[in-house]
């Protein structure tokens, strides 16, 4: 027997992303007045359709779609289905954007949108990973980085921002990353830290940093991990003392991305090196 459907919401803050409001909700009756916002409002549609009134006319959000607010402007929301719509919201005030681009000296002041709703799967998929990694409570390393990257494509794909340069490779800045990561897996610092250790914005290092290294931080950092839990379950180490000491959240998680990794669990892998099998423990 199907269970009927239920409005539910969400709503938190991200502090790793400096306090931006966020929602994740279903709504099936909803109806909101018209207000204002005194920052930003970004939503991704996840399923069904929502309809609203926004400067003097009546927009449709399908699934998949995003709707733009502007600081201040006067809107409404309803269901635009009997099924009703969920979608994610972000609720950013103005310096969280501008901030952003402050730190790739774009300096365009405060970007307006000029869509109410954009199609764009790209950035959709963007916005939801953001949303998802905060929800989750991911590492603020990976949370920061996958927000800027966002803000950045949202701005020059729908409100008139500027290409930045093109990064430089600043070798030692990256080196001295690298090995502040490498020192700290279990605990790694933000993004926000990691470039102030090497006097970089945190925008323009994440940039830096994947254009020599090719990886993201927060992925090269899981990487660097999941090598040193094979030295560690080389050595013997049990897999729940190895997910402990390198700061994964439980053995679960350890075992699914080592065997995304290598295509084998922990476990295994330690009872192989156990006997001895070369070609798979070197």
């Amino acid at each position: 027997m199907n269970m009927p459907l239920r409005e539910q919401t969400h709503l938190w803050q991200a502090p790793a992303l400096g306090d931006v409001e966020m929602l994740h909700a279903r709504y099936l009756q909803q109806r909101f007045a018209p207000h204002v916002h005194e920052g930003y409002v970004f939503t991704v549609i996840e399923s069904g359709a929502q309809r609203f009134n926004h400067r003097g006319s009546e927009h449709l959000a399908p699934v998949g779609s995003m709707v733009l607010i502007n600081p201040n402007e006067l809107h409404t929301g309803a269901t635009a289905t009997e099924a009703g719509w969920r979608y994610r919201g972000f609720y950013p005030d103005s310096a969280g954007i501008t901030g952003v681009l402050e730190e790739l000296e774009l300096g365009q002041g405060m970007p307006l949108f000029k869509d109410s709703v954009i199609h764009d799967s790209t950035l959709a998929g963007a916005m939801r990973c953001v949303h998802r990694l905060c929800e989750s409570g991911a590492s603020a390393l990976q949370q920061q980085t996958a927000w800027r990257e966002a803000v950045l494509m949202l701005v020059q794909r729908h409100g008139n921002g500027a290409t930045p340069a093109a990064p430089g490779r600043e070798p030692l800045a990256v080196a001295r990353a690298r090995e502040l990561l490498d020192s700290q897996l279990a605990d790694p610092p933000s993004l926000e830290a990691l470039a102030a250790a090497v006097n970089l914005s945190p925008f323009h290092f994440a940039r830096v940093f994947r254009h020599s290294t090719g990886l993201p931080p927060h992925a090269w950092l899981k990487q660097r991990r999941l090598a040193r839990a094979r030295d560690l379950l080389r050595q013997g180490l049990a897999a729940l003392d190895v997910a402990c000491m390198l700061g994964f959240a439980d053995q679960s998680h350890l075992t699914r991305q080592f065997k995304q990794a290598y295509g084998i669990t922990p476990g295994v892998y330690r009872q192989a090196c156990g006997t001895a099998l070369p070609l798979l423990c070197r």
